[in-house]
């Protein structure tokens, strides 16, 4: 089975293969998994970590008739420790936001034979109204918490079948509610969950009418600003954790692509900033994975360098930090596919993040 690789160098931010390049790299069953199931903050492991990345999947009834054989292929590598869903469930409009496709997911998830970290998409909570996206009469913050009932059942606990203990921002009084948020700490780096959504990280309108029932439920502005509360205080602690361990990198998971130039980016400005700002400040490789805009890419948005201006442009006051580096992946309508990303916090050639295009066949 052919694997599309590039490999880039976030230690060096040196492009070790040219990103555009693809070539077969394939699977070695010998790799032994390093991968701690029961610590959420494992300062010890000093090992290769892989993870498995998708997101925008599954859209339409093709996409949910190939996830089952998606997932098997997942669970078949040998390389993969980890699996991480970018958001996005199911398709942004004319597809109703119901409790029973939110179930057929769950069991799907539930599939999954490594530990699977899941951070919501704009698809299953924002975008779940009648006003231009015909998904349904559905509150979107009603929807937002029978999310988080049905998926984070546990705050704390992942998905699929290897259970791993992660931090929880459930556990933070001030911010109990996003029990989505999630950290962990594993082969020397810090990766948060984060939720933060297209559809301009819900500032493009609810629209009318919406149910009956709306006033029980957190409003659109609410939502936003305590959204917004939590998911700084989020941000700061992966940074501070990070200082703290002297991890050797960050990785970010969102759902929101916070550089698409086609969409609007202002619920995002903010977002930018801060973690521009800290990023720069912590000096060693953060990585941003991303879905939303549905077309693999990787760039580097907070480079001064000509070849990144436009997207350093998108956001007002945009900080200069050339250790970041950010990821999109395939989803929606294009190949059916996951990212196999192994962390080497001691690599041989200087390259902390190594990457394959895993196609399904």
């Amino acid at each position: 089975m052919p694997r599309h690789a590039a490999v880039v160098s976030l230690a060096t931010l040196t492009c070790v293969a040219a990103i555009a390049c693809n070539t077969d790299a394939p699977v070695n069953p010998a790799q032994t998994p390093s991968f701690t199931i029961g610590n959420p903050i494992n300062t010890g492991s000093a090992n290769p970590l892989t993870l498995a990345v998708i997101g925008d999947i599954p859209y339409g009834a093709q996409k949910l008739e190939d996830f089952p054989k998606l997932i098997a292929l997942m669970n078949e590598d040998p390389k993969v420790d980890l699996v991480v869903h970018l958001g996005d469930i199911k398709a942004g409009s004319s597809s109703p936001c119901t409790d029973e496709y939110f179930a057929t997911i769950r069991g799907l998830f539930d599939t999954f034979k490594d530990p699977l970290v899941y951070t919501p998409g704009d698809n299953e909570w924002t975008d779940c109204h009648v006003a231009g996206k015909n998904n349904g009469l559905y509150t979107p913050t009603e929807r937002l918490q029978a999310v988080r009932a049905l998926f984070f059942p546990v705050p704390g606990q992942t998905l699929g079948g290897r259970k791993r203990q992660v931090l929880a921002q459930a556990d933070d009084a001030a911010n109990s509610t996003y029990v989505e948020n999630t950290m962990f700490m594993e082969s020397r780096v810090v990766f948060a969950a984060l939720n933060i959504t297209g559809s301009n990280n819900d500032l493009a309108s609810w629209g009318s009418p919406l149910p009956a029932d709306a006033a029980n439920y957190p409003t659109q502005a609410q939502e936003v600003a305590s959204r917004a509360q939590a998911n700084t205080a989020w941000i700061n602690k992966a940074f501070d954790l990070a200082k703290a361990q002297d991890a050797a990198a960050v990785v970010l998971f969102m759902q929101a692509d916070m550089w698409d130039p086609t969409a609007a980016l202002s619920g995002f400005d903010a977002l930018v900033t801060q973690i521009g700002t800290l990023a720069e400040a912590f000096g060693k490789p953060v990585l941003i994975l991303e879905g939303d805009s549905h077309r693999f890419k990787v760039d580097n948005p907070f480079s001064a360098s000509a070849a990144d201006a436009a997207a350093h442009a998108l956001h007002p006051s945009t900080p200069v930090a050339e250790n970041v580096r950010r990821m999109v992946v395939e989803g929606s309508d294009g190949r059916t596919e996951y990212v196999r990303l192994t962390i080497d916090p001691k690599p041989t050639t200087g390259t902390i993040f190594s990457w394959d295009r895993v196609p399904l066949q």
